[in-house]
């Protein structure tokens, strides 16, 4: 059992992570079977993405991580998402709650169940998701608004958690607004 991957092929078998995985499982095996156009035509009869990979994780940031029951981490986890390309250190972070660092740090990885850099990277991994998704705007751009500060370290977080660069999940996933 994987526990990550939204879908596992092992030769004639195939099993997804639920429904919606379900779905992109389908149109890998129609792109397989039929190839990508006809793929991309029925995921826009089904009004979704082409497919996401199968070995892409299954995370939101946010709701990956438990949402913290005092009210300064939790607005400040709202912060976060709304500034990843903020200084999101641990200091910063700590000052922001008005906490000592140390204490910061502990209060906010017991009420989330992640440690704050943790956090904030997958935040910043999630925002240049979208972005990358959604919006034409150039690697170097998205990197800075996302809090990587280069394209390289962005280039280094992407193959660290989806097993791919920006470019090549930009090609994957890439909506052009109409």
């Amino acid at each position: 059992m994987d526990p990550d991957p939204i879908f596992v092929r092992d030769g004639r078998l195939s099993t997804s992570a639920g429904v919606t995985a379900g779905i992109d499982l389908a149109l890998a095996l129609v792109e397989e079977d039929l190839g990508r156009d006809v793929a991309l035509t029925v995921a826009r009869h089904l009004v979704v993405f082409l497919r996401r990979p199968g070995n892409q994780a299954q995370f939101s940031a946010q709701l990956s991580a438990q949402t913290a029951r005092r009210e300064p981490l939790r607005d400040l986890q709202q912060w976060i998402s709304e500034h990843p390309g903020g200084d999101l250190s641990v200091d910063a972070l700590a000052a922001r709650a008005r906490l000592s660092p140390r204490h910061f740090a502990r209060a906010f990885h017991a009420e989330t169940g992640v440690p704050p850099g943790r956090y904030v990277d997958r935040i910043r991994l999630e925002h240049a998701r979208r972005l990358l998704e959604e919006t034409s705007g150039g690697v170097e751009e998205i990197a800075r608004a996302s809090g990587y500060g280069t394209p390289e370290t962005m280039r280094r977080a992407f193959l660290k958690a989806l097993g791919t660069a920006p470019a090549e999940y930009r090609r994957r996933f890439h909506v052009p607004s109409t």
